[in-house]
């Protein structure tokens, strides 16, 4: 199971990396990529959107089942990466560096709920 240190992560399996423009880059795990299967669409939030932390904002959708994506703080959707559209069993192959969106955090969003590696890999044990 790769659980990669320097990044913050939600109990329901997304990954966060703060990026030095203030952004957040956000992903799934690999726990939860190995738990879909081969993921065949992806739905990405609209740029603009301002989201709540822990609501569910994406869907990708594998040859087993849909999963909802929740934000893991809140703000505005930033970006997303629209490569996902044309390949989004890119997820599978390499879950850390293909992310999903970026979130400009709000004024008062807080990520001191955000889990180490450490506190993640005991969720998924």
């Amino acid at each position: 199971m790769n659980i990669p240190d320097g990044l913050k992560y939600a109990e329901s399996h997304e990954w966060a990396r703060a990026e030095a423009d203030g952004t957040w880059t956000v992903g799934i795990t690999d726990p939860a990529q190995e738990s879909l299967g081969e993921i065949v669409s992806v739905k990405l939030p609209e740029v603009g959107l301002s989201v709540s932390a822990g609501t569910p904002i994406a869907v990708l959708e594998s040859v087993k089942a849909a999963s909802d994506i929740h934000a893991p703080i809140s703000g505005e959707i930033a970006a997303v990466n629209e490569l996902l559209g044309e390949e989004p069993d890119s997820i599978n192959r390499a879950p850390y560096d293909c992310w999903l969106f970026r979130i400009k955090p709000a004024a008062n969003a807080k990520t001191d709920q955000l889990l180490g590696a450490a506190e993640y890999a005991k969720t998924v044990d």
